[in-house]
């Protein structure tokens, strides 16, 4: 992604680079696969206003000995000599293994079934990766109206959509009606306000879930559990507010209430935590009798030495059981 020159309001256009072809290619133009490595240049980490921060889940590299080259290690991700490619197309550079990400997808696919898996696209997005998301049988969720439309430019069909975040503006909300967005993750009651009132206006009816919050602390930085009762998100269970809130979706003739969402956290590693968060709400899910129950994500990734982290099958398997 190649940001914008300094103090422009013009978004970052996407470049990807064909391995095979070993020259950019124009992904509007072109018909290039995730193989492809994504990178920016250095506009973009000076003064863009589009910051790479939100580039995550980087793949670990594997380090290799150079032969011939005494101590000297190089960094390859999925065979590829990374100081190869700095060279031919400068830094900073973001790259991915196409093939350990749909490893990963299809881990997921296989714990949860097709379908049951959903990509969390603000892990890392591009057309590339939304078609490999949805190849591998994922549906894909989005927070923003940019995240929507670069999911649709990659021709993924609206319904496997899942539109979620606490800050949803009525613009974007209006988008993802218009298309038919397959569910929203209604996070609060002016959400649902704001719903109502498109849907008297005309829009479609849509499909929602409820994000509820179990009021439970897990073992993970402050600043990102979602599930503590002093969190911005959800509905409380605790403090009655997730009754009312099914209570008012179940009358109204502007949505369809169709299940139940709940996040406890970012980086967790503990697979108890997330057994603990849905024994917190288990009495209230079971009570509602609804179709559907999204339990998050929030899977913790290793990234620094004495850190381990549950395998997705080890997560998955423990939240089915």
């Amino acid at each position: 992604v190649r940001g914008p020159a300094r103090g422009s309001s013009e978004p970052p256009t996407e470049f990807v680079f064909d391995l095979d072809a070993q020259a950019p290619v124009d992904p509007l133009n072109d018909d290039v696969s995730a193989a492809s490595v994504g990178y920016c240049v250095d506009d973009l980490c000076r003064g863009c206003d589009h910051p790479c921060g939100w580039f995550g889940g980087l793949v670990a590299a594997q380090l290799v000995a150079e032969d011939g080259a005494g101590d000297r290690l190089r960094q390859r991700i999925g065979g590829v000599d990374l100081l190869d490619l700095a060279d031919r197309l400068g830094t900073p550079l973001f790259v991915y293994d196409e093939e350990h990400l749909r490893q990963r997808c299809r881990e997921a696919r296989e714990v949860f079934g097709d379908g049951g898996a959903i990509y969390a696209s603000k892990a890392f997005l591009c057309r590339s990766m939304a078609r490999l998301a949805h190849e591998e049988g994922l549906r894909i969720d989005v927070a923003t109206g940019g995240e929507l439309d670069v999911v649709l430019a990659a021709q993924v069909p609206a319904e496997h959509l899942v539109l979620h975040g606490n800050n949803k503006s009525t613009a974007e909300l209006m988008r993802a009606l218009d298309v038919g967005v397959g569910r929203i993750v209604v996070d609060s009651s002016d959400e649902m306000d704001r719903i109502e009132a498109l849907v008297a206006a005309g829009a479609t009816r849509p499909k929602v879930l409820l994000r509820i919050n179990p009021g439970i602390e897990v073992h993970t930085h402050e600043h990102v559990q979602t599930g503590n009762l002093d969190s911005k998100f959800g509905f409380p269970v605790p403090t009655g507010q997730a009754d009312e809130a099914v209570a008012r979706a179940r009358a109204s003739t502007s949505m369809e209430l169709v299940g139940l969402h709940l996040h406890i956290g970012s980086q967790v590693f503990s697979v108890d935590n997330f057994v603990d968060g849905l024994a917190a709400v288990a009495q209230f899910v079971v009570e509602c009798d609804l179709d559907e129950l999204i339990v998050g994500g929030g899977l913790g990734v290793a990234y620094v030495g004495g850190e381990t982290a549950p395998t997705i099958t080890e997560w998955g398997t423990a939240i089915l059981e």
